[in-house]
């Protein structure tokens, strides 16, 4: 089942004042909430253990029986959101359609569902406190004195039960809490839930405890003690888990799975086992085989329809039956932490399958491509160049470089939010004569920012706060007629959603489209540039965009623009297996073809190449 909210239309927010979720308590929704099942999961032993994918699965099972799944995802720090914090520390920064930034599972939950969730959907400690404090200043407590409980654990239980009043309205909700049993943090959220189930009845929450069961190799012997122990301090927190989700590095024994059962008080068909699998995708089936969906419609008193996967099961076989291989390079600054650009992977692993492809991704720092020699050396021989988005000046050059590379080399190429403006610049610069163009993100004091600060963003950064305040959620853009990126939407009215500061500068526009590069897409007034892009006969695929289209693409609905970059590396080795036919039939008999030779810019006519001074990108 497909939810296409928020696909229309944009709600601007901004920081902690996010209306939905922080209103005051003259306009919160009444309490005669409409009837809706929870289910929690939590996790214990060490954290990274999946909690979030075995959430999603759940969800992904449950919507197949066409019953109406949300998700939400409780982090336990004190951040208000992640928008500020640093990639290598906490990963992605997914945007929801309404402008909320979140945890990166939420993105997991969209792709598995299949769903446009909300603001409410990701709930943090820093939000609920700021909210209570902000009550208690303006007095709403009536002189009370503010505690843990009851203030904090009845404003975290109004956001637990927030998306019941959404439209269209859920049949559950599947929350993650984040963190680990017995961590502090998360105390305030494990005690919610536990007041929850009290309030609601047995029949309408549903704990799943998420346990780690590791393999000693020195005795050979899987241990069952550690989520023996992470139950008990579950249970000491109050709450008697429902079933029981196993992860190991190899399949748990039956006798162990007995014994978790019995030392645990969980039914036996209730503990469930999840291996290391090759795909997250796999998830979903792994669970189902066991039962755990059908235990806990059971438990529930859930109504569904028949079980419908026949979507799933397509994907299930692009997955594991690619026809074909490419790789793609990503150019980043963050890829020492893979899961800053998680939803880029899944983007481009979801171009793939649509075209049966498996997709390689190369990890390349942006820093190693500054010179003409060192964007040869990593991409020379990929299929495909991707360049996401980031923030501040280190490793610009390299994506310069890379840029530079990919387009005289005439290899497919997508950008993303900076990688659009990476592209205006290396246009600029190597194209436009602008030899010292820049954004007055890297360099302010810049005598040619063709990136410069939106005017909505000026005073914002004047004051200093910096969360939630850039341009955020859906927005809508208008496509030319005939351009790449019209053609690959099929439209050319389209939505994505955004995250930036900086926008192309309107005063350099005709000179950079004067040499070729296309500004194809602009905000329907025609202000804001959108999508840039090289037409065909300049380049097979040379497409950018200031949104962040990988937030909306699913693994069974790969995004355009992705399955436009994979399709277009389709061709390029097409092309290049020909190019390979022709050398071996017109070379003479003894004779190796000759090798294609790589053009790399800022080398001599012998290829050899040129000082790191001489090259038009600069140093950073």
């Amino acid at each position: 089942m497909r939810d296409t909210r928020g696909e229309t239309e944009h709600r601007p927010t901004g920081g902690i004042g996010l209306k939905s979720v922080n209103d005051s308590a003259a306009e919160r929704p009444a309490l005669q909430l409409p009837p809706v099942k929870h289910v929690f999961v939590t996790g214990g032993v060490v954290s990274s253990l999946g909690k979030g994918l075995t959430a999603a699965s759940l969800g992904n099972l449950l919507t197949a029986r066409g019953i109406r799944v949300v998700m939400q995802k409780l982090d336990p720090y004190l951040n208000v959101d992640p928008g500020t914090m640093n990639p290598f520390q906490h990963g992605e920064v997914f945007v929801t359609y309404d402008g909320a930034e979140t945890d990166l599972d939420i993105g997991h939950y969209e792709r598995f569902l299949d769903v446009n969730l909300s603001q409410s959907a990701n709930v943090t400690t820093g939000q609920v406190y700021s909210e209570v404090i902000a009550r208690e200043r303006r007095g709403e407590f009536l002189g009370d004195t503010v505690q843990v409980i009851p203030h904090i654990t009845d404003e975290i239980k109004r956001r637990m039960r927030l998306q019941a009043t959404e439209e269209p309205r859920p049949d559950v909700i599947i929350t993650e809490i984040g963190g680990t049993i017995g961590d502090i943090e998360s105390q305030p959220f494990i005690e919610s839930a536990r007041q929850l189930r009290h309030e609601l009845g047995r029949d309408s929450v549903f704990f799943v405890h998420v346990s780690l069961v590791p393999f000693m190799g020195a005795s050979g012997e899987q241990k069952t003690k550690p989520t023996q122990h992470s139950v008990q301090a579950l249970r000491q927190a109050g709450i008697q888990p429902d079933a029981l989700v196993l992860r190991s590095d190899r399949p748990v024994t039956d006798s162990n799975k007995r014994k978790i059962a019995l030392m645990c008080d969980v039914p036996e068909r209730a503990v469930v086992n999840t291996v290391d699998l090759p795909s997250i995708y796999d998830i979903p089936s792994a669970l189902r085989d066991q039962g755990l969906d059908e235990y806990l419609i059971e438990q529930l008193r859930l109504e569904g329809d028949e079980f419908e996967w026949s979507g799933w099961e397509r994907l299930l076989k692009a997955v594991h039956e690619p026809k074909h291989d490419v790789t793609v390079a990503l150019v980043g600054k963050y890829i020492d932490l893979p899961d800053a650009y998680l939803s880029v992977t899944e983007a481009l692993r979801a171009g793939g399958f649509a075209h049966t492809t498996r997709v390689q991704v190369r990890w390349v720092p942006s820093d190693e491509c500054e010179t003409p020699e060192g964007a040869a050396r990593l991409l020379s021989d990929v299929d495909a160049v991707c360049v996401p988005g980031g923030f501040g000046i280190r490793g610009i050059e390299g994506k310069l470089g890379a840029l530079r590379f990919a387009r005289t080399n005439e290899i497919p190429t997508l950008g993303l939010c900076l990688g659009l403006q990476c592209m205006v610049i290396e246009a600029a610069r190597n194209l436009a004569g602008i030899d010292d163009a820049s954004s007055t993100e890297f360099d302010p004091e810049t005598p040619s920012p063709v990136i410069a600060t939106m005017a909505e963003q000026v005073d914002v950064l004047r004051g200093g706060d910096l969360g939630g305040t850039m341009r955020l959620g859906l927005y809508p853009a208008t496509l030319a007629e005939g351009s790449v990126v019209a053609d690959a939407y099929g439209t050319t009215e389209v939505t994505e959603r955004h995250r930036h500061r900086y926008e192309v500068n309107n005063a350099y526009r005709e000179q950079i489209a004067d040499t070729g590069l296309v500004f194809s897409g602009t905000s329907p007034d025609g202000t804001l540039v959108e999508f840039a892009e090289l037409p065909r006969d300049a380049h097979p695929y040379y497409v950018a965009t200031q949104a962040h289209p990988e937030l909306a693409s699913r693994p069974n609905r790969a995004h355009p623009l992705f399955a436009g970059l994979i399709g277009a590396a389709l061709e390029r080795q097409r092309l290049q297996r020909l190019v390979e036919v022709d050398d071996v039939e017109a070379s003479p008999v003894g004779d190796a073809p000759v090798a294609d030779q790589v053009v790399v810019e800022g080398a001599d006519a012998a290829g050899a190449p040129v000082v790191a001074d001489e090259f038009p990108g600069g140093r950073e």
